[in-house]
């Protein structure tokens, strides 16, 4: 019971660590609706994952190497996601016509959305894996536990792997004025289809009317929720401590508005992330199944994701190089 309550502590006094850098971000540093130069974008970038990096030396000090390989390994498979989330939210951005001096509100309450919805995921996932372990029974003289969540998480995480390999439908564009964001916002608010600055309501003749910028910003926190759906299974195979899950999930996701003005004009570059994180995904699925069976140890589960994000990185690097030759 210390122990949990210690846990407990530690993730409140991190949030609101987090909270109080975030209000800072947005009521000191970026007051007024401004384009983010890639210059400012490339500093908080460094910033972010520098941030992450260091608090896995901490828990390297203060918990051992088994906890900080656990949460790098963590850190990366959602931090390499999440790099693929980005091009959602491009999309999204360009589909709405979003003036660039209005895209980094939207993505400041869209990771505090984030950082709310990722939580509920991460303890409620947690407490359902401690309730779906099947009794264990003797095979071959060696006692066997299956999770059964744990099971079902890896072969969804094998089949979403798989699904990302397979070529889009290019005539087949995402109408997001469909999407389940758009209707939500739309069946609560009246909505005028405008952007008027970078406010989310506004009242026009004493009525309050939803801006255009709130139904943007629902798109963004549902296309989130959807993405989650693939990198919250993904982490459980890692750890099941909620420290770990939950600190090396805010870092890794901290950064991505940083990152998106940083990347945004240069995502033709990856053209070989999409391998990589499909067989990543399906590297997790098979270490979900087997789990049981065979323990992969989290310093090589680091060292397999590290060295697949490294060989997509430079494979992409190398091709971007030649086409511009």
């Amino acid at each position: 019971m210390d122990y949990f309550k210690e846990e407990g502590y530690t993730l409140v006094g991190f949030c609101l660590v987090i909270l109080s850098m975030l209000a800072i971000d947005l009521f000191v540093f970026n007051r007024k609706a401004r384009k983010i130069a890639a210059k400012e974008a490339l500093l908080w970038s460094v910033v972010w994952i520098g941030l992450g990096l260091l608090f896995g030396l901490y828990l390297y000090f203060d918990l051992g190497a088994e906890k900080a390989s656990q949460y790098y390994t963590a850190f990366l498979i959602e931090k390499a996601l999440s790099v693929d989330n980005l091009f959602v939210f491009i999309m999204v951005f360009k589909f709405f016509k979003v003036p660039d001096q209005y895209q980094h509100k939207v993505l400041f309450y869209g990771i505090l959305g984030a950082i709310i919805m990722r939580a509920i995921f991460i303890f409620f996932g947690i407490t359902l894996i401690e309730l779906s372990y099947l009794p264990t029974f003797e095979l071959l003289g060696k006692p066997i536990k299956i999770n059964l969540l744990l099971s079902v998480f890896g072969f969804f995480l094998i089949y979403a792997g798989w699904k990302s390999l397979l070529p889009e439908d290019e005539d087949n564009q995402e109408n997001y004025n469909n999407s389940m964001g758009t209707r939500l916002i739309h069946k609560i608010f009246p909505v005028d289809p405008h952007f008027h600055g970078d406010r989310f309501f506004i009242k026009i003749n004493g009525k309050r009317l939803a801006t255009q910028l709130l139904v943007v910003l629902a798109v963004i926190e549902i296309t989130d929720l959807l993405f989650a759906v693939d990198s919250i299974p993904a982490i459980f195979a890692v750890s099941n401590d909620p420290i770990v899950l939950y600190t090396s999930n805010i870092f890794a996701i901290l950064g991505l508005r940083a990152l998106y003005f940083l990347l945004a004009s240069a995502f033709d570059i990856f053209d070989y992330l999409k391998f990589g994180l499909a067989f990543i995904l399906a590297f997790i699925g098979i270490k979900m199944i087997i789990s049981s069976v065979y323990h992969i140890s989290s310093v090589l589960s680091l060292g397999i994701v590290g060295s697949i994000l490294m060989i997509c990185l430079i494979l992409s690097l190398k091709k971007h190089k030649l086409q511009k030759t």
